[in-house]
């Protein structure tokens, strides 16, 4: 039986994942595998490259051939390296720097926070101020209006008493 090293695609459309799997040549590439030995994820910054060196030296030395993809992979892991012997057995992976924890994140931010003076309001004002401020004028406006014609009115009827008294 012929014994590929491949690549198996997971992962959602245009967001592809792969395991590195051990399987039969003759099946299909997510069909059934022997053994899963890593993981690939190339749209990562740097590519992330997950291989159990053990296993795939393993399989190696008994006869498994790898695709073109997967022995790219293990050049850039150095397993292919040391399973030939070569130069650069220490591979040229490239690995992604460790993210902050959330809570180093927050004592960041608190320090940064209490670095700054505070005079002005943390949140940012609404936007379209002036036009506000116009329909407040306007409102004042027409309240004053209102005032003058309910004072008129009152006029009119206490000269129309004053007529009929």
């Amino acid at each position: 039986m012929a014994v590929k090293i491949k690549l198996a695609r997971i992962g959602k459309i245009r967001e592809p994942h792969y395991r590195i799997v051990i399987a039969d040549a003759r099946t299909r590439r997510n069909g059934r595998v022997i053994e899963t030995i890593g993981q690939y994820h190339p749209k990562e910054n740097p590519s992330g490259i997950i291989v159990d060196s053990e296993r795939a030296q393993y399989w190696l030395g008994v006869g498994a051939q790898p695709t073109e993809p997967v022995r790219n992979i293990l050049e850039i892991t150095g397993d292919w390296q040391k399973y030939k012997g070569l130069p650069g057995a220490e591979g040229t992976l490239k690995v992604a720097e460790a993210k902050k924890s959330k809570q180093e994140l927050f004592e960041e931010a608190l320090a940064a926070a209490g670095e700054e003076p505070t005079v002005e309001a943390t949140t940012p004002k609404k936007k379209g101020g002036k036009k506000s401020e116009a329909k407040a004028d306007d409102a004042k406006a027409d309240d004053a209006k209102a005032d003058e014609a309910k004072a008129e009115e009152k006029a009119d009827e206490q000269k129309s008493e004053d007529g009929q008294a």
